[in-house]
Protein backbone atom coordinates (compact mmCIF):
# COMPACT_ATOMS: atom_id res chain seq x y z
CA UNK A 1 0.00 0.00 0.00
CA UNK A 2 2.96 2.56 0.50
CA UNK A 3 3.94 2.33 -3.31
CA UNK A 4 0.60 3.27 -4.00
CA UNK A 5 -0.05 6.04 -1.33
CA UNK A 6 3.03 7.45 -3.05
CA UNK A 7 1.82 7.46 -6.65
CA UNK A 8 -0.63 9.17 -5.33
CA UNK A 9 1.60 11.91 -4.03
CA UNK A 10 3.20 12.31 -7.37
CA UNK A 11 -0.21 12.22 -8.97
CA UNK A 12 -1.74 15.39 -6.71
CA UNK A 13 1.77 17.03 -7.36
CA UNK A 14 1.27 16.55 -11.10
CA UNK A 15 -2.30 17.50 -10.87
CA UNK A 16 -0.96 21.31 -9.15
CA UNK A 17 1.45 21.77 -11.69
CA UNK A 18 0.75 25.09 -13.53
CA UNK A 19 1.20 23.26 -16.66
CA UNK A 20 -0.94 20.21 -16.37
CA UNK A 21 -2.43 19.10 -19.25
CA UNK A 22 -5.36 17.55 -20.19
CA UNK A 23 -3.88 14.44 -20.98
CA UNK A 24 -2.32 14.19 -17.53
CA UNK A 25 -5.76 14.19 -16.10
CA UNK A 26 -6.95 11.74 -18.28
CA UNK A 27 -4.54 9.79 -17.03
CA UNK A 28 -4.86 10.02 -14.04
CA UNK A 29 -8.80 9.10 -14.30
CA UNK A 30 -7.55 5.91 -15.40
CA UNK A 31 -5.31 4.75 -12.57
CA UNK A 32 -7.61 6.08 -10.22
CA UNK A 33 -10.17 3.57 -11.53
CA UNK A 34 -8.12 0.84 -12.02
CA UNK A 35 -7.57 -0.40 -8.44
CA UNK A 36 -10.17 0.22 -5.51
CA UNK A 37 -6.98 0.38 -3.45
CA UNK A 38 -5.95 3.97 -5.93
CA UNK A 39 -9.10 5.63 -4.64
CA UNK A 40 -8.18 4.65 -1.19
CA UNK A 41 -5.16 6.32 -1.54
CA UNK A 42 -6.16 9.22 -3.18
CA UNK A 43 -8.75 10.05 -0.68
CA UNK A 44 -6.22 9.92 2.52
CA UNK A 45 -4.30 12.42 -0.14
CA UNK A 46 -7.99 14.67 0.02
CA UNK A 47 -7.59 14.27 4.13
CA UNK A 48 -4.08 15.63 3.74
CA UNK A 49 -5.07 18.45 2.05
CA UNK A 50 -7.82 19.65 4.09
CA UNK A 51 -5.49 19.19 7.15
CA UNK A 52 -3.26 21.43 5.31
CA UNK A 53 -6.26 23.66 4.78
CA UNK A 54 -6.31 24.29 8.44
CA UNK A 55 -2.68 24.46 9.22
CA UNK A 56 -0.86 28.11 9.34
CA UNK A 57 -1.03 29.75 6.06
CA UNK A 58 2.64 29.66 5.68
CA UNK A 59 2.88 26.09 5.44
CA UNK A 60 0.30 25.55 3.26
CA UNK A 61 1.46 28.21 0.88
CA UNK A 62 5.24 26.95 0.98
CA UNK A 63 4.07 23.19 -0.02
CA UNK A 64 2.16 24.49 -2.94
CA UNK A 65 4.41 26.46 -4.31
CA UNK A 66 7.05 23.69 -4.00
CA UNK A 67 4.84 21.71 -5.51
CA UNK A 68 4.09 23.73 -8.75
CA UNK A 69 7.86 24.86 -8.92
CA UNK A 70 10.21 22.11 -7.64
CA UNK A 71 8.38 18.89 -7.82
CA UNK A 72 11.38 17.02 -6.11
CA UNK A 73 11.09 18.99 -3.11
CA UNK A 74 7.58 19.26 -2.53
CA UNK A 75 7.75 15.24 -2.87
CA UNK A 76 9.91 15.59 0.03
CA UNK A 77 7.75 18.01 2.20
CA UNK A 78 4.68 15.65 1.27
CA UNK A 79 6.65 12.66 2.35
CA UNK A 80 7.44 14.03 5.92
CA UNK A 81 4.07 15.20 6.30
CA UNK A 82 2.64 12.12 5.66
CA UNK A 83 4.59 10.28 7.39
CA UNK A 84 3.19 10.61 10.51
CA UNK A 85 1.07 8.52 9.62
CA UNK A 86 -0.15 7.78 5.73
CA UNK A 87 3.32 7.57 3.57
CA UNK A 88 6.08 7.40 5.99
CA UNK A 89 9.44 7.85 3.91
CA UNK A 90 9.39 4.44 2.56
CA UNK A 91 6.41 6.01 0.61
CA UNK A 92 8.85 8.61 -0.37
CA UNK A 93 11.77 6.72 -1.32
CA UNK A 94 9.60 5.15 -4.28
CA UNK A 95 8.71 8.17 -6.27
CA UNK A 96 10.68 8.36 -9.30
CA UNK A 97 11.50 11.98 -8.70
CA UNK A 98 13.42 10.35 -5.29
CA UNK A 99 16.09 8.44 -6.81
CA UNK A 100 19.04 9.16 -9.09
CA UNK A 101 16.95 8.30 -12.45
CA UNK A 102 13.98 7.22 -14.04
CA UNK A 103 11.68 7.07 -16.46
CA UNK A 104 7.76 6.77 -16.78
CA UNK A 105 5.17 4.46 -18.28
CA UNK A 106 6.26 4.48 -22.08
CA UNK A 107 9.53 6.22 -21.70
CA UNK A 108 13.37 5.18 -21.77
CA UNK A 109 16.20 6.38 -21.68
CA UNK A 110 19.80 6.30 -22.14
CA UNK A 111 23.03 7.18 -20.24
CA UNK A 112 26.51 7.77 -19.15
CA UNK A 113 27.90 7.00 -16.38
CA UNK A 114 30.97 8.51 -14.35
CA UNK A 115 33.23 5.80 -15.61
CA UNK A 116 31.99 5.26 -18.99
CA UNK A 117 29.57 2.83 -18.46
CA UNK A 118 26.34 2.98 -20.73
CA UNK A 119 23.18 2.17 -19.09
CA UNK A 120 19.85 1.92 -20.94
CA UNK A 121 16.43 2.46 -18.91
CA UNK A 122 13.47 0.64 -19.88
CA UNK A 123 9.61 2.17 -19.56
CA UNK A 124 9.07 2.26 -15.70
CA UNK A 125 12.38 2.56 -14.31
CA UNK A 126 13.55 4.19 -11.24
CA UNK A 127 17.61 3.50 -10.54
CA UNK A 128 20.14 4.98 -7.65
CA UNK A 129 23.57 5.13 -8.63
CA UNK A 130 26.39 4.98 -5.78
CA UNK A 131 30.36 4.86 -7.05
CA UNK A 132 33.19 5.36 -4.46
CA UNK A 133 36.31 4.38 -4.62
CA UNK A 134 35.54 0.60 -3.57
CA UNK A 135 33.04 0.25 -5.95
CA UNK A 136 30.44 0.66 -8.36
CA UNK A 137 26.62 -0.16 -7.45
CA UNK A 138 23.74 0.67 -9.76
CA UNK A 139 20.98 -0.14 -7.14
CA UNK A 140 17.47 -1.41 -9.15
CA UNK A 141 14.60 -0.41 -7.54
CA UNK A 142 12.15 -1.09 -9.99
CA UNK A 143 11.93 -2.43 -13.97
CA UNK A 144 14.56 -3.27 -16.71
CA UNK A 145 18.04 -2.04 -17.53
CA UNK A 146 20.60 -2.76 -19.74
CA UNK A 147 24.32 -1.93 -18.54
CA UNK A 148 27.72 -2.23 -20.52
CA UNK A 149 30.43 -1.72 -18.27
CA UNK A 150 33.73 0.24 -19.19
CA UNK A 151 37.05 -1.03 -17.80
CA UNK A 152 37.80 0.38 -14.73
CA UNK A 153 39.69 -1.36 -11.72
CA UNK A 154 36.56 -0.89 -8.94
CA UNK A 155 34.12 -4.08 -9.40
CA UNK A 156 30.35 -3.29 -10.96
CA UNK A 157 27.36 -4.55 -9.78
CA UNK A 158 23.91 -4.67 -9.82
CA UNK A 159 21.29 -4.72 -6.47
CA UNK A 160 18.06 -5.51 -7.07
CA UNK A 161 15.27 -6.56 -4.05
CA UNK A 162 15.90 -10.51 -4.58
CA UNK A 163 20.34 -10.24 -5.08
CA UNK A 164 23.19 -8.91 -6.56
CA UNK A 165 24.99 -9.32 -9.51
CA UNK A 166 28.53 -8.66 -10.16
CA UNK A 167 29.71 -7.33 -14.11
CA UNK A 168 32.79 -9.11 -15.24
CA UNK A 169 33.40 -7.15 -17.67
CA UNK A 170 30.00 -7.52 -19.87
CA UNK A 171 26.57 -6.19 -21.32
CA UNK A 172 23.44 -7.54 -19.53
CA UNK A 173 19.87 -7.01 -19.06
CA UNK A 174 18.40 -7.07 -15.34
CA UNK A 175 14.98 -6.89 -15.10
CA UNK A 176 13.03 -6.71 -11.67
CA UNK A 177 9.41 -8.04 -11.11
CA UNK A 178 7.13 -8.72 -8.72
CA UNK A 179 9.27 -10.82 -6.20
CA UNK A 180 11.93 -11.75 -9.09
CA UNK A 181 14.65 -10.65 -10.92
CA UNK A 182 15.46 -11.66 -14.14
CA UNK A 183 19.34 -11.53 -15.43
CA UNK A 184 20.32 -11.88 -19.07
CA UNK A 185 23.85 -11.95 -20.55
CA UNK A 186 24.85 -10.70 -23.99
CA UNK A 187 28.51 -10.63 -23.92
CA UNK A 188 30.73 -12.02 -21.44
CA UNK A 189 29.61 -12.95 -18.25
CA UNK A 190 27.96 -12.37 -14.40
CA UNK A 191 27.77 -13.58 -11.59
CA UNK A 192 24.76 -13.94 -9.30
CA UNK A 193 24.38 -14.48 -5.95
CA UNK A 194 20.65 -13.87 -4.17
CA UNK A 195 20.03 -11.90 -0.64
CA UNK A 196 19.41 -14.30 1.58
CA UNK A 197 21.86 -17.17 0.21
CA UNK A 198 24.69 -15.10 0.09
CA UNK A 199 27.32 -18.39 -0.17
CA UNK A 200 25.26 -19.77 -3.74
CA UNK A 201 27.00 -18.00 -6.25
CA UNK A 202 26.29 -18.64 -9.99
CA UNK A 203 28.13 -17.92 -13.48
CA UNK A 204 25.45 -16.67 -16.05
CA UNK A 205 27.23 -16.67 -19.56
CA UNK A 206 26.67 -14.82 -22.69
CA UNK A 207 23.74 -16.53 -24.00
CA UNK A 208 22.18 -17.23 -21.20
CA UNK A 209 19.58 -16.32 -18.60
CA UNK A 210 18.21 -16.40 -15.36
CA UNK A 211 15.96 -15.92 -12.74
CA UNK A 212 16.81 -15.18 -9.46
CA UNK A 213 14.64 -15.05 -6.39
CA UNK A 214 15.62 -13.70 -2.79
CA UNK A 215 16.97 -17.39 -1.33
CA UNK A 216 17.88 -18.76 -4.49
CA UNK A 217 18.81 -18.92 -8.41
CA UNK A 218 17.22 -20.62 -10.71
CA UNK A 219 18.18 -22.82 -13.48
CA UNK A 220 20.22 -21.65 -16.17
CA UNK A 221 18.10 -20.93 -19.73
CA UNK A 222 19.24 -19.59 -23.35
CA UNK A 223 18.46 -16.48 -23.29
CA UNK A 224 15.42 -14.98 -25.15
CA UNK A 225 16.10 -13.67 -28.86
CA UNK A 226 16.78 -9.95 -29.03
CA UNK A 227 16.59 -9.50 -25.50
CA UNK A 228 17.66 -6.23 -25.11
CA UNK A 229 15.82 -5.20 -28.37
CA UNK A 230 13.92 -2.55 -26.36
CA UNK A 231 16.96 0.02 -26.10
CA UNK A 232 15.74 0.09 -29.95
CA UNK A 233 12.08 0.71 -29.57
CA UNK A 234 11.65 -2.95 -30.52
CA UNK A 235 9.84 -5.74 -29.01
CA UNK A 236 10.58 -9.13 -30.73
CA UNK A 237 8.67 -12.12 -29.98
CA UNK A 238 9.14 -15.13 -31.58
CA UNK A 239 6.33 -17.89 -31.20
CA UNK A 240 5.12 -15.86 -28.07
CA UNK A 241 0.87 -16.75 -27.32
CA UNK A 242 -0.77 -13.47 -27.81
CA UNK A 243 -1.16 -12.84 -23.58
CA UNK A 244 2.34 -12.87 -23.83
CA UNK A 245 2.72 -10.09 -26.05
CA UNK A 246 -0.09 -7.92 -24.77
CA UNK A 247 1.53 -8.19 -21.51
CA UNK A 248 5.01 -6.97 -22.98
CA UNK A 249 2.97 -4.29 -24.76
CA UNK A 250 1.20 -3.45 -21.71
CA UNK A 251 4.48 -1.72 -19.84
CA UNK A 252 4.86 0.69 -22.46
CA UNK A 253 0.99 2.04 -22.33
CA UNK A 254 -1.06 3.11 -19.11
CA UNK A 255 -4.01 1.72 -18.38
CA UNK A 256 -5.08 -1.77 -18.92
CA UNK A 257 -4.35 -3.90 -22.17
CA UNK A 258 -5.43 -7.47 -22.38
CA UNK A 259 -6.95 -10.26 -24.23
CA UNK A 260 -10.12 -12.96 -23.76
CA UNK A 261 -9.08 -16.51 -22.78
CA UNK A 262 -10.54 -17.78 -26.23
CA UNK A 263 -7.90 -15.71 -27.94
CA UNK A 264 -4.96 -15.47 -25.37
CA UNK A 265 -3.12 -19.09 -26.39
CA UNK A 266 -2.83 -17.86 -30.67
CA UNK A 267 0.95 -18.00 -31.15
CA UNK A 268 3.07 -15.19 -33.55
CA UNK A 269 6.47 -13.79 -34.08
CA UNK A 270 7.50 -10.65 -34.97
CA UNK A 271 8.94 -7.59 -34.62
CA UNK A 272 7.08 -4.64 -33.34
CA UNK A 273 7.63 -0.95 -32.31
CA UNK A 274 7.20 -0.14 -28.92
CA UNK A 275 6.39 3.64 -29.37
CA UNK A 276 3.30 3.06 -31.27
CA UNK A 277 0.92 0.35 -29.40
CA UNK A 278 -2.12 1.33 -30.95
CA UNK A 279 -0.51 0.22 -34.31
CA UNK A 280 1.06 -2.86 -33.40
CA UNK A 281 -2.81 -3.65 -32.02
CA UNK A 282 -4.16 -2.80 -35.78
CA UNK A 283 -1.33 -4.90 -37.04
CA UNK A 284 -2.87 -8.24 -34.67
CA UNK A 285 -6.21 -7.50 -36.00
CA UNK A 286 -5.15 -7.81 -39.28
CA UNK A 287 -3.13 -10.79 -38.71
CA UNK A 288 -4.84 -12.67 -36.26
CA UNK A 289 -8.85 -13.65 -35.92
CA UNK A 290 -9.31 -11.07 -33.22
CA UNK A 291 -11.14 -7.75 -32.95
CA UNK A 292 -10.06 -4.48 -30.09
CA UNK A 293 -13.12 -3.75 -27.55
CA UNK A 294 -12.09 -0.26 -26.28
CA UNK A 295 -13.62 1.48 -24.13
CA UNK A 296 -11.53 4.56 -23.63
CA UNK A 297 -8.02 4.81 -24.79
CA UNK A 298 -6.74 3.25 -21.28
CA UNK A 299 -9.06 -0.03 -21.69
CA UNK A 300 -8.36 -1.95 -24.90
CA UNK A 301 -9.02 -5.58 -24.98
CA UNK A 302 -8.44 -8.11 -28.00
CA UNK A 303 -11.54 -10.38 -28.11
CA UNK A 304 -12.09 -13.30 -31.10
CA UNK A 305 -13.20 -11.84 -34.33
CA UNK A 306 -16.61 -11.79 -35.07
CA UNK A 307 -17.93 -13.55 -37.79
Amino acid sequence: MKVILAQAVEWYVRLHDSSVSDTTRSEWQAWLAADPRHAQAWGRIEQLQQRLGQAPAGVATVTLEQARQQRRQALKMFAVLLGAGVVGWQGYRASPWSVDYATRVGERRQLTLADGSRLDLNTDTRVDIRFDAGQRLIHLRHGEILVETAKDSRPLSVQTAQGRILALGTRFVVRQDDGTTRVTVEAHAVEVRPRLATQQVVRVDAGQTVSVAADAVGPLQPAPAQASSWTQGMLVAVDWRLQDVLAELSRYRPGYLGCAPEVADLRLSGAFTLDDSDAVLANLEDSLPVQARRLTRYWVRLEARAT
